[in-house]
């Protein structure tokens, strides 16, 4: 691998962290209601497994095992969209900012994996 592509893979694993620590900081801040509870807790599931999926597909054995932990990662990027969506921020406008921040990211985020896919298979 290439410096410049090894250094590319470590920025996304670093942009996959700081999208799961956003999204985790954010979750503290949501109402802690009944259906929220359960929003927030995918939520930070499927945020945190983005970057644990990245680090596997770089750890991987296979051009197979890459490709699907990147389906993976893909995967969990647009189901962090979904529960984005369904999370209740009440009339908070800075809540409501931030998730359409942390929506855009994720969307990038399932951009980027679907180009490494296409570039991949």
């Amino acid at each position: 691998m290439t410096k410049i592509q090894n250094s590319k893979r470590y920025d996304l694993e670093e942009r996959s962290f700081r999208f799961s620590k956003r999204v985790r900081d954010y979750t503290r801040e949501l109402p802690k209601g009944m259906a929220n509870r359960e929003y927030i807790r995918q939520l930070l599931r499927s945020s945190a497994s983005i970057g644990a999926n990245y680090i596997e597909a770089n750890e991987s054995l296979s051009k197979k095992d890459f490709l699907m932990r990147i389906k993976i990662c893909r995967k969990e990027a647009k189901e962090s969209c979904y529960w984005l969506r369904l999370v209740e921020v009440g009339s908070n406008r800075e809540l409501e900012r931030e998730r359409a921040d942390l929506t855009k990211e994720s969307s990038e985020l399932m951009m980027i994996f679907s180009a490494i896919m296409r570039k991949s298979g």
